[in-house]
Formats: C-alpha cells, sequence, structure tokens
C-alpha cells in the first residue's frame, strides 16, 4: 500500500497536512451486526436494494436516455428541419440555400451538440467537487428546460439560430451527464454490483435511442408541423430527475473522502445498501483516504503528466476515442441517409429504423445482464469486433449491391450488427473502465480527458461523415472497420479485467503491470499479459527474483 500510494503521488504537489476532523466527522458509526472487529479488506459485497435501482433508474432515465435521444431525434425530421432553413432564409434574405450551404447549416445543427457536450465534459471536474454527484446532476437539468424552450418555440418565431442554440445546449447537458452518471452510480454500487448499474445508462441510451425513432414516425410527431415539439419533449424526463432526486443522498465516497463526512458517508451507506452493518466498506473507504492523504485532487495537467497513471490514461485515451471513431455517431445521425444509399423504399425507412432501435436495446441489456459473468473485456472486445467486421461488410455490400440485389439486406444487415455490437459492449464499458481505473483523488480529471476526447470525436464524425461519404462512397465506413480492430486489440494485450475488484484493488493490478512492463523485455519475451495484470507463464515464478 505504501509503494503504491507513494508511486500514485510522484509528481504531484502535496497538500497540507490533515486537518483535525471536524464534528461531523468525528460521528460515530452505527454498530456493527455480529462482525465483531471491523475487518479492512473484507466482503464488501451487496444485494440489489429499492433505493439503488430507483436512483440508477432515475439518473438513467433523465439524464442519459436524453444523450442517446439527442444523438438520433434530428435523423427523420432533417427534411423538415432543412425546409424550415430555406424558408427563413428565403424571407430574410430573398432567395433559398443552395444545397452546399444547406447540408454545411444542417450539419452543423447536428455537430453543435457535441461541441456543446465538450464544453460540459470539461466542467465535470468543478462540478463534482463544487456540488457533488448528486448535486451536479440536479444542477444540470436545468439546462434541459431551456435548451426545450429555445428548440420548442424556435419555429414560431422564425429563428433557425434557436434550433442551433438548444442543441448546443442540450449538448452542454449530455457532456455533464455523460461522465457525472457513471461517476455516481460507480462510487455508490457494491463492487459485485457496479457493473450490472453502470452499465444501466448505456440501456436508457439505446432507449433514448429507441423513443426519438418511435416519436419521429409519422403517425406520431414525424410530420412537418410537429419537429419542434419531437426536439423539446426532452424536458418530461429532467422534469422528473429535478423533481425526484434530491430524495437520494449524495455519493459516500465524495462525503468520506472529500468532505471527510463520516456521518453523512453512513447515512447514505445505510440507506443505499439497506443494511446497518456499513464497516468494511467505511473501513476500505478510509484506506483509500489515507492512501491519498498526501495528495491533492489532480489537474488534468498533472494526471497527463503522472507516470504512475500512464496506462491507465492511455486507456481511457484510447477506449473513448474509439467509441465514437468506431462510426455509431454517423449511423446514427445519418441512418435515414444510409438506408436510402443501400435502396430502401422511403416510405419503409421510418419502420425500419425502429427495428433497429429493437435491437439496440436487446443488445444492451444482454450486455447488462452478462457484465458480471463474463467480465468486461469480453463484452467490450467483442462489441468492437463486431462493429469492424460490420463496417467492413456494408462496403463489400455497397460495392456489390449494382450486381447482386439482395446485397441490400447485407447492407441493412450490417447496419444492424454495428449497432448491436455497440450497445452491448463499447456503449457504457468504457465510461464504467473510466471510474474504475482510477482512485479517487485521480478520478474526476479522468472523466474530463475520457468525456473530452469523446465529444471531439462526436463532433468530428458528426460534421465530417457526409463530405467523407460524398468524396469516398463505401469506402469511407473501411476507416471505421481500422479503428474498431486496433482498439479491440489493444484492450486485448493491455487492459486487465475489473469485474469484481475494489478501486484500490486496481490500482494495485496495474501497479504490477507497470513493473512488469518496466522489467527487461529480453527476461521476459514477448508474453501476454492476462486479464489481471501478471504473466499468463508461471515460469518467472518461484524463480526467486522480483520485478522492480
Amino acid at each position: 500500500m505504501g509503494e503504491t500510494s507513494q508511486a500514485a503521488g510522484r509528481g504531484l504537489p502535496s497538500s497540507p497536512s490533515p486537518s483535525p476532523p471536524s464534528p461531523r466527522s468525528a460521528c460515530s458509526l452505527s454498530p456493527t451486526v455480529g462482525k465483531g472487529t471491523p475487518r479492512p479488506g473484507g466482503d464488501i459485497s451487496g444485494h440489489l436494494t429499492f433505493p439503488l435501482l430507483s436512483v440508477s433508474l432515475l439518473v438513467s432515465f433523465g439524464s442519459s436516455m436524453l444523450y442517446g435521444y439527442n444523438l438520433a431525434v434530428v435523423n427523420s425530421p432533417a427534411v423538415h428541419i432543412k425546409a424550415f432553413y430555406n424558408a427563413t432564409w428565403s424571407q430574410r434574405y430573398g432567395h433559398e440555400l443552395t444545397p452546399g450551404p444547406l447540408t454545411l447549416l444542417y450539419s452543423l445543427t447536428v455537430s453543435i451538440f457535441a461541441l456543446g457536450g465538450l464544453v460540459g465534459s470539461l466542467l465535470v471536474g468543478m462540478l463534482v467537487e463544487r456540488y457533488g454527484r448528486n448535486g451536479a446532476l440536479s444542477r444540470s437539468a436545468l439546462l434541459v428546460l431551456l435548451a426545450g424552450g429555445f428548440m420548442g418555440f424556435s419555429r414560431e418565431l422564425g429563428s433557425p439560430e434557436m434550433v442551433i442554440i438548444g442543441r448546443s445546449i442540450t449538448g452542454l447537458h449530455s457532456g455533464i451527464c455523460l461522465s457525472v452518471v457513471p461517476l455516481y452510480l460507480g462510487e455508490i454500487a457494491p463492487k459485485n454490483l457496479r457493473g450490472f448499474l453502470g452499465l444501466m445508462p448505456s440501456i436508457f441510451i439505446c432507449l433514448g435511442v429507441f423513443a426519438a425513432q418511435v416519436l419521429s414516425l409519422p403517425e406520431l410527431l414525424g410530420e412537418d408541423r410537429f419537429w419542434p415539439l419531437l426536439l423539446s419533449v426532452v424536458v418530461v424526463p429532467a422534469s422528473l430527475q429535478l423533481l425526484l432526486l434530491h430524495c437520494f443522498p449524495e455519493s459516500p465516497r465524495y462525503l468520506l473522502i472529500e468532505r471527510n463526512d463520516v456521518c453523512g458517508a453512513t447515512k447514505a451507506l445505510h440507506q443505499f445498501l439497506g443494511t446497518p452493518d456499513v464497516q468494511d466498506v467505511i473501513e476500505e473507504m478510509k484506506e483509500e483516504q489515507r492512501s491519498l492523504s498526501s495528495m491533492e485532487m489532480v489537474s488534468v495537467w498533472q494526471l497527463l503528466r503522472d507516470r504512475s497513471v500512464y496506462w491507465q490514461t492511455l486507456s481511457v485515451v484510447v477506449v473513448n476515442a474509439g467509441m465514437q471513431l468506431s462510426g455509431i455517431d454517423a449511423i446514427w445521425f445519418y441512418t435515414n441517409i444510409i438506408f436510402e444509399n443501400v435502396g430502401i423504399p422511403a416510405s419503409q425507412i421510418p419502420y425500419t429504423t425502429v427495428g433497429t432501435g429493437v435491437i439496440e436495446i436487446i443488445a444492451g441489456l444482454i450486455g447488462c445482464f452478462t457484465i458480471e459473468k463474463v467480465g468486461r473485456r469480453p463484452l467490450i472486445i467483442i462489441g468492437f469486433c463486431a462493429m469492424g467486421i460490420c463496417s467492413a461488410g456494408i462496403t463489400v455490400s455497397l460495392l456489390l449491391q449494382a450486381a447482386l440485389p439482395w446485397m441490400h439486406y447485407v447492407s441493412v444487415a450490417c447496419v444492424v450488427g454495428i449497432i448491436a455490437g455497440f450497445c452491448m459492449g463499447p456503449a457504457g464499458v468504457p465510461f464504467l473502465m473510466t471510474a474504475e481505473l482510477f482512485t479517487q483523488s485521480h478520478r474526476p480529471a479522468a472523466y474530463i480527458v475520457g468525456g473530452s476526447l469523446n465529444w471531439l470525436c462526436n463532433f468530428t464524425v458528426g460534421f465530417i461523415f457526409p463530405f467523407l461519404q460524398m468524396s469516398t462512397g463505401a469506402f469511407c465506413y473501411l476507416v471505421f472497420c481500422g479503428v474498431c480492430l486496433l482498439v479491440a486489440l489493444y484492450v486485448y494485450f493491455i487492459i486487465p479485467e475489473t469485474k469484481n475488484k475494489t478501486f484500490m484493488e486496481i490500482s494495485h493490478i496495474f501497479a504490477t503491470r507497470r513493473s512488469v512492463l518496466s522489467f527487461p523485455a529480453h527476461l521476459i519475451g514477448m508474453m501476454r499479459l492476462d486479464g489481471y495484470g501478471t504473466l499468463e507463464s508461471s515460469s518467472m515464478e518461484g524463480s526467486g527474483s522480483s520485478l522492480p
């Protein structure tokens, strides 16, 4: 423990010696039930209680689902929004937009969501430190109400600018929540439920995409006069979260480790875990607090310079950038255009899109209910491999569909395969990994790094894809294929399995990995590390030598 904490603190400024505990932190813990002396590092597993399930569902519905909804909602009403832009431009300037500027303006409307998300992701560290995890989520819901007003009244006021501003504000909200929700759930969940609860937001992201696809049907809000309502319906889930989230406590880890509030952390654990015996969990948190006592909360610059967490930081960079550069946003933003290019009749495209939404939900549920059995690594590796293969399949089917008409069905199947592969693992595991690979002092900065890259790549794909498709045709999907396969290889060789481990245990795994990777290559050869940060071969064990 001492060696690990010293390594983690290298290159970081030391904070002053901890001040004496405040009266709040001096609160005595509830007595344990039949446990005797507390056992640090004991069994801190737990069962799924009603408060844990309720708060997970609430923040996933009121925050994560809105991300999925706003990703997909601009797909179906694209024709109506472009017509509104043209009509407004004609009223203002006496002539309509030509196809090039119109495409550019609509691409800005789509991708400004990602720029807002980038700004939101940069604010995460400040918000969660000042207001806590629960408080940051509650306050961010106000942004959705503001954005809904801009988009809902844009047509009445004849202002395309209001649509773009509204989209940027929803992006700001999603940028905050996409990091804070998994951070909050990862900190309140027992270690044996962290994967299950950590993937719940990804299911609701898929539900959000599906809701946008269903509401966009012509029989519901898919007609021209309803598109402002379609964009602004996000105020309903956000309002529900704003009303109910205050009923649940703050993250116990935040209260104890960052606020030194033992009483508050104990009460929060009692409510979340549903048991008076929380001594083992408190001791595990105190162990982490002691290991971080010589460190301040780490900034982004300090995180990037800290060689003790080099592999964790690089892993967050790879999986978050790969998540967006996999091409999933191109599929979600431009599903109708892709289906039109593969030859599906225009009248059938909305219903085909809804069918893909059903696949998303099924795949997300499979990932959520299997992650604690199979682990994080298999889900993300299989997901990225499936996406890479299907991206190559789209290229092949588009090239051959003129000669082989049945290739239209192969293209649709490949689109479905990309979505299913993404929702099964890459949709949620990167956010869960970001929480698991770092201790409390580094976690907010890690979410800023991962979230910023996530949104930068999201913007890049959303803005460039239409032009990339026009210039390269079917071959544009080979770029996504290459990214997916490279990320899968990185995860296979570098990232360890974190299933059912405490944050401190995961930190020790990476400390072991750093030692192994710094060992002279001619002594260990080209040996792959297994999922637990140790050599597959035991040839070095028992040799009497220890790794540096």
